[in-house]
């Protein structure tokens, strides 16, 4: 075996063993109390009303993906605001067209009507 590879094993194996360690270490020194207390889900003290595993509509789904992508897509503008001067013409057709498909976008979710909550 090549002496070049002896520091990356030497690092694979603490890696591995670091974790390994830490947690059987943990494991010694905590205290282990459990109850059926200690088993229920926290809600800022106030029993839980119901189970936490509820099932949601698929159109939250939909509101909070749409959510995500036009609120991401507008970051896109803040780095074109900063250098339009430098851009020109060019830039401001750029982000015509970049505007232009993201209120397709839109339009085309508020005609699905994706965006209505009830």
């Amino acid at each position: 075996m090549p002496e070049g590879y002896l520091p990356l094993f030497v690092f694979l194996i603490v890696a591995l063993l670091f974790p390994v360690v830490l947690l059987w270490a943990a494991a010694l020194v905590r205290p282990s109390t459990p109850g059926q207390v200690k088993h229920e889900a926290y809600e800022c003290g106030i029993e839980a009303a119901s189970n936490a595993r509820g099932r949601y509509t698929v159109r939250f789904y939909i509101i909070s993906i749409l959510f995500v992508i036009f609120d991401v897509e507008t970051v896109f503008l803040f780095p074109w605001a900063v250098r339009y001067r430098q851009l020109g013409w060019f830039g401001i057709g750029e982000i015509g067209v970049f505007l232009l498909i993201l209120v397709a976008g839109y339009i085309w979710a508020w005609q699905k009507r994706a965006l209505e909550w009830v």
